[in-house]
């Protein structure tokens, strides 16, 4: 009976699925460059569009003429983040501009480039430009065009930090 109630225990158990991660690099005008990198399960990369709630690990940091300027994570996420991902496996690619979605990417950025706060950073893909904020302003100086392709790599194993990722090393870093 034992035996039974262990092995029926151990089939009802929820299957992991395998993470999938991607890095990515994006080159703006000026100078200014992003780099960075996603993770999500692979249960949600099915041939869908996938969503920024469906991501396990994200970050980004900002870069201009090869100097970091900036970084954003999703340990920084709060209520008030500009958050919007759309990111097609099947490509992959990230969803750009003209594609039917509106401002496919708003990361820790808002359409006006002005929210990603004092010492943030964000990118934002919309119909204007794909460009970056840099401390609660538009740097219009990294614009390009919003159609141009996003596509991203296969990174498996990419060693994320430790604050990109949501589940127990966010949890982890609450204060006692």
């Amino acid at each position: 009976m034992i035996r039974a109630t262990i092995l029926a225990l151990c089939l009802a158990a929820p299957v992991q699925a395998s993470e999938l991660s991607y890095s990515f690099h994006w080159q703006g005008a000026g100078g200014y460059a992003l780099r960075g990198a996603l993770s999500y399960d692979a249960f949600f990369g099915t041939g869908e569009i996938l969503r920024e709630d469906e991501l396990t690990c994200f970050v980004i940091e900002g870069l201009k003429d090869g100097d970091p300027i900036g970084r954003w994570a999703l340990g920084d996420l709060t209520e008030d983040t500009s958050w919007r991902l759309t990111f097609d496996p099947a490509r992959p690619a990230f969803v750009v501009e003209g594609e039917g979605v509106d401002m496919p990417q708003a990361w820790n950025m808002d359409g006006f480039g002005t929210d990603c706060g004092a010492g943030g950073f964000g990118f934002n893909i919309g119909n204007a430009a794909q460009d970056i904020c840099l401390d609660g302003a538009l740097i219009v100086e990294s614009q390009v065009d919003p159609y141009r392709p996003f596509p991203v790599s296969p990174a498996p194993g990419f060693d994320f930090p430790r604050d990109a990722c949501r589940g127990p090393d966010l949890l982890s870093l609450l204060a006692d």
